[in-house]
Parts: C-alpha cells; sequence; structure tokens
C-alpha cells in the first residue's frame, strides 16, 4: 500500500510489513505509512489479528537521525503531534496485535513494538530507548508505554542509561512475552495471532479497550468502562451464540456480529 509499508492479508490474519533497508529507520513517511495501515485493518472486517514485522533482519532500528538532526525546536514541536498519532494509531486498533521482532528493535522501534498487545521476540533480538545517547528523550510514547509495562523503576533504568536489552533479559522483565529462535519468529507470531482469528470480534476488541482504558483510569472508572463493555456485547449475536453453544455443549460459531 506505501512505498516501505504494505499490509497482506490471510485467513483473518494482517501483517503490517515494515520494508526501508537497511534498518527500517522510522522516518515521516514511514510514520505515515504506518499510520495509514493501522487505520486499514482497525476498520477492515475481515481481520481479527494484526502482526507487526520489520523482516528476517531487523524490526526498526529507531527513527530517522539525520532527519531528526536538521529540526528546530518549531519544527519539532509540530512533528512530534505527527510521530505519536502515528504509534497511537498502532495502539488504537482494536484486535489483538502482536510485535514479532528480529534483530534490533531500539527507540521508535522499541517504541513501536510497545504498542502491540503482545511481543514475540527472536533469541537474537536487542531492545531499548537509547535517545538519551543523543541528549534527548524518548518522544513516542517511551516514557509512558514502557513504564506502564515493566514498572517505572526498570523504565527508567533503560531510558536513563540508554542501553540495549538482550531478549533474555526482556523476557525476564517483561519487556517480551516470548522468545524463540531468530528464524521462528515470524511463524511464532503467526501461531498466536491464529488462536485469535476465530473468536468473538466483538468481544475481543470490547475485552481490549476495557483492559487499556481501565489502566488509565482509577478502579471505580475502569469498573464502570467494564460494566458498559460487558453490558453491549448483550446486543451481538457471537454473544447469543456462545450462550447458546455452551448450553448445548457444541463448538460456537461466530460471524463477528
Amino acid at each position: 500500500m506505501g512505498e516501505f509499508v504494505s499490509v497482506e492479508i490471510a485467513d483473518h490474519i494482517a501483517t503490517i510489513r515494515l520494508d526501508r533497508p537497511k534498518m527500517n529507520a522510522l522516518n515521516r513517511q514511514v510514520q505515515e505509512e504506518i499510520a495509514e495501515a493501522a487505520r486499514l485493518v482497525d476498520a477492515d472486517p475481515g481481520v481479527h489479528a494484526v502482526i507487526l514485522y520489520g523482516g528476517e533482519r531487523v524490526f526498526a532500528a529507531g527513527a530517522d537521525i539525520k532527519e531528526m538532526a536538521v529540526m528546530s525546536y518549531a519544527d519539532m514541536a509540530v512533528h512530534s503531534r505527527v510521530l505519536q498519532d502515528c504509534f497511537t494509531a498502532v495502539a488504537g486498533i482494536g484486535k489483538p496485535v502482536i510485535a514479532a521482532i528480529t534483530g534490533y528493535a531500539l527507540g521508535g522501534g522499541c517504541e513501536l513494538a510497545l504498542c502491540a498487545d503482545f511481543r514475540v521476540a527472536g533469541e537474537g533480538a536487542r531492545l531499548g530507548q537509547p535517545e538519551i545517547t543523543l541528549g534527548i528523550i524518548p518522544g513516542a510514547g517511551g516514557t509512558q508505554r514502557l513504564p506502564r509495562l515493566i514498572g517505572p523503576a526498570r523504565a527508567k533504568d533503560l531510558i536513563f542509561t540508554g542501553r540495549h536489552v538482550e531478549a533474555a533479559e526482556a523476557l525476564a522483565i517483561g519487556l517480551v512475552d516470548r522468545v524463540v529462535p531468530d528464524s521462528e519468529v515470524y511463524t511464532a507470531a503467526l501461531e498466536l495471532a491464529a488462536t485469535f482469528a476465530e473468536g468473538p470480534v466483538a468481544a475481543v476488541r470490547a475485552a481490549k479497550q476495557a483492559v487499556d482504558r481501565g489502566l488509565e483510569a482509577d478502579l471505580d472508572t475502569g469498573l464502570e468502562i467494564e460494566r458498559l463493555q460487558f453490558s453491549g456485547l448483550f446486543a451481538t449475536q457471537d454473544a447469543r451464540e456462545g450462550m447458546t453453544a455452551f448450553a448445548e455443549k457444541r463448538r460456537p460459531k461466530f460471524t463477528g456480529r
């Protein structure tokens, strides 16, 4: 669909593929193409799960430093909104999103992976937020999504030092959910996505929204978000099918309605 970002759909699974040689540097064009791809798969009723993939060699090594280096404060004050909106579009996909991480996922690449619901990494993967070594800080959600995922102290360690985390440590601290041989990363992500492909689409979307929005609120507000999402699902055919199938002791056939 774009010059550097494509979308492939098969068996209700969409793969958003980054392909900007050599390291999938996230310049403005790539950012905008990612956002467009995110909106496309979110709106497609035939897509039930999404994989973010940078290829066999690298996920994304970060922002395009050469592009940023010539920007003034006024330039970045405008561009930073575009940058955040791109990643927010990915985080807002109302379907399970899996980041299939090979090689480097640094800076903006790590922030893109943080927008996914699950992260599958190769044994040779390296993740991190090295922006501090450039005299700046993460600007695409790293200071917000990372501490929500791994806790503030661990997030500050990575952000303050800019160090790279190997796959084993990333798994230990909860930065990734599964580590597999490098050659099996996409296959493992595809297998995980397939577990959601035949599920009740509306219920999965509601569950994702309840969890994500609830984490941003106090407990009482979160419970109200859950209550409204829960109640709303009783207007769907899938809920009726699921409960009827349970009573009839058969496997439900969800249609996404």
